[in-house]
Formats: C-alpha cells, structure tokens, sequence
C-alpha cells in the first residue's frame, strides 16, 4: 500500500454527506460523554473517596447493558435505527442538563449521581446497537473497515480530548462546567442526526414480545455457531472483565497511588486515548483486503503486558508509557473484533450480533471495575489490577488455539461476509440527495 492510500481512504469515506454529517455530529458529543465521564469520576470520589463508590459507579453506568442488550438488539432488526437514535439522544440530553442543574446549585449527593448514572447506562443500552448497526447504512460495503475504524478514530480522539478540557475545567472552574458541555454536545449530536434521513431500513417482522424473544433466540443461535464471531466474543468478553476496568478505578491510582489528582487524571485518560488515536488512524488507513483476525486475537496480549508495566511502575512519569501501549491495543481489538463481526455477519442479523459485542464492551468493564473496586478496599489498586491482566492472558491462550479455524470463519469470501445489508452501499451513493 502506497503511503498516500491510509488518507485518501480515510478522505473517501468522508466525502459521503450522511457519513460525514453523522460523524462531524458524533465527534462532538463523544467529547462531551468523555468529559461528563471523567468529571463523574472525580466528582465520586469528591463526595465519597472511596473506590468501591467508583466500581459501583462504573457497575451502574455499564451493566444495564446486559439485561436490555439482547432485547434492544431484536428491536434495532425491526425498527427505524436513525429514529430511535434519535430518541436516546435527546433523553441523554435532559440527563445531562439535570446532572448540571444539580450540581451547579450545589443539590448533588452521591444518590443523585447513581441514579443519573444508572438512566444513563440504561438510555445507553437501547442506544449501542443502533448506533453501531447504523454505519453499515451510511456507506458502500468497501468502506466499511475504514469507516469503522475511523469512528474509533473520532471516539479516541475525544478519549484525548474530553479528559484534558475536563481536567482543565475541573481545576480552573469546576466539575459542573464539564456536565454543561456534554449538555450542549448532546444538543449538536441531535442536530447533526436530524440532517440525515435515510430509507426504512426494517421490514417489522416479528413485532411484539414474542417476535422479539424468537428474534434473541435466532442470535443467540446463530452465534454460537459461527467460526469466527463466538470465539472473538469470547476474548472480548475476557479482555472487557478483566482488563478494561483499570481504566474506570483511574481516579483512584491518579490520587491514591500516584498522589497527582485531578492533573494527573486527565494526564492518563488523555494519555490512553493518545494511543489510542494513533493506532486506530493506522487502522482506517489500512488495507482493507488484509485479515483483521490476526490482529483482534494478539491484541488483547499486548494489552494484558502494557497493564502489567502500568501496575508495577513506581511513578506516574513510568506508568505514562504503559498507559499509551494499554490504548493502542485496547483499540485495535475493539476495532478489528468490531469489523469482522460487521463484515462477517448477515444483515438480518446485525443489530442482534452487534448488540451483544454492545453488551460485552460496555458491561464488561462495569462489571470488572465493581469486582476489582471492592477488592481494592482491601488490598490496594494494584493487585487487583494485575489479577485481571493474568486472567486476560489465561484466556487468550485458550482462544490463541483456535486462531486457524477463526482466520478460516472470518475470512471477507465467507457466504456471511457478502450478507451485508442490501440496500447499504445505494444509500451511501444516494447520500448527497438522501441529506435533508
């Protein structure tokens, strides 16, 4: 691949008008859901300075996830996804507007935050497969691998952005001022959303309670006999438990263990999203005819070793550097599992596969940051930290032995790979007339 083809891949997939608009929407109110994240984070830890009130929090906000994912993954196959994502903007909209209003009138209490947090999580949860299974829809089939991986472009570059304007905002003015910006970032996405219109994309099959159960069953199934996506779910979900986590008990290592506080907080979060940002522009420039496979089965290695350098360094100066190497891997495996599970997967069945890759990412890691926020109390932040990353690498090795057989399921000429959406790469050539 010649060294200009990465950027005009990239400058390719942006000349599509709906694309373009939902990612120039997307980006903002990703910035703003980072800053609201991290200054969350910081504002428990004001009111509570305990770790297990940030586990509790990062369980709240993450495992709604895994009693809704299954049945808003049915729904995102039968109903119009660009509607309902609407919905669930705007009603993260109030939610952040009601964060700010309480906790610029000095009215916020740890009970509030929960239950802001836990509405969020569950908005959230009817959110992810929409949101996920929508892309497909806004481009033509080749650009898909560059479309996905520049999303997680976007999403880490807010992950650099949001956490350095909330530390900044933090010290210099207050928490309630990173609430406001996510407010106003929710108001752009919704803007953003409504400028895009596209054809119905469901044909209603299956409605009601028992169309949505058979709906989940029929995922489940087929899931658990594909190739390829039930053992990447499978490393997904080892590396979303166990090593992911460290990143929502940072608030505690910035003050606790590196005594850095609310800079040094920001210095993390930024520092992973730095490598993450890095790598994921790698990844939309790449070739989109070279296996991905490879490179979602030896992540989650690399990324279980660069935790262990971030638990064993003696300073924040020495744990920067395993944090940068911990988001590039991090974001090459959400990345490349996320791209052969869309390229490998038949269209019917997007939004229930993509549901469950939803409910692993965001449910995993709240479920792990409450496992390991527990046990903090009792034995610090470190040793729990490492457990996770020696279990992530238990379960790589597990899956390290099925790799000819995944390479094999998850190849672009599998019959699932041709099934994607009919209608998608119409829609994406339509664009321009499709853009209100």
């Amino acid at each position: 691949m010649s060294p200009s083809a990465g950027p005009r891949r990239i400058l390719r997939v942006l000349r599509t008008p709906n694309y373009r608009i939902y990612t120039t929407g997307s980006s903002v109110s990703l910035v703003g859901m980072w800053m609201q994240r991290v200054a969350v984070g910081w504002l428990a830890w004001e009111l509570t300075g305990s770790t297990a009130w940030l586990g509790i929090l990062a369980f709240a906000e993450l495992c709604p996830t895994v009693v809704i994912a299954p049945l808003a993954g049915a729904l995102a196959d039968r109903l119009d996804r660009l509607k309902a994502l609407r919905l669930g903007q705007s009603l993260m909209f109030l939610q952040s507007l009601t964060l700010f209003s309480l906790t610029a009138s000095d009215l916020i209490t740890i009970w509030w935050l929960l239950a802001l947090t836990l509405f969020h999580g569950i908005v959230v949860a009817f959110n992810q497969p929409n949101r996920l299974a929508l892309v497909p829809s806004l481009v033509a089939r080749d650009d898909l691998p560059a479309a996905v991986a520049f999303n997680s472009v976007i999403f880490n570059t807010a992950r650099f952005v949001g956490p350095a304007a909330a530390g900044v905002a933090i010290v210099s003015v207050g928490v309630s001022v990173a609430f406001a910006a996510k407010t106003l970032a929710s108001a752009w996405f919704i803007l953003a959303l409504f400028r895009i219109a596209l054809p119905r994309q469901t044909s209603g099959r299956g409605a009601g309670a028992a169309g949505a159960l058979a709906g989940i069953a029929e995922g489940l199934g087929y899931v658990r006999r594909h190739g390829a996506i039930a053992p990447l779910l499978l490393l997904l979900a080892a590396v979303s438990v166990c090593a992911r986590p460290f990143v929502e008990l940072l608030p505690g290592f910035a003050d606790a263990v590196f005594a850095s506080g609310a800079p040094g907080l920001a210095a993390m979060t930024a520092t992973l999203g730095l490598g993450a940002m890095a790598t994921g522009l790698w990844l939309a420039g790449r070739d989109p005819a070279r296996p991905l496979a490879p490179l979602a089965l030896a992540s989650p290695l690399v990324g279980a070793v660069a935790i262990f350098g971030f638990v064993a360094a003696p300073s924040l100066a020495l744990a920067l550097p395993a944090l940068l190497l911990a988001g590039a891997a991090a974001v090459t495996s959400g990345i490349a599992t996320q791209t052969v599970l869309q390229l490998a997967v038949e269209g019917p069945l997007r939004g229930r596969v993509m549901a469950l890759y939803g409910l692993i990412f965001r449910a995993g890691p709240g479920l792990g940051a409450l496992i390991m926020g527990g046990a903090s109390e009792f034995v610090g932040l470190r040793l729990p930290v490492a457990a996770g990353a020696l279990l992530t690498v238990l379960a790589w090795a597990l899956v390290w032995r099925r790799r000819r057989s995944i390479a094999a399921a998850s190849r672009r000429d599998e019959p699932g790979a041709a099934s994607l959406e009919s209608g998608s790469s119409s829609a994406a050539a339509g664009g321009s007339s499709a853009v209100r």
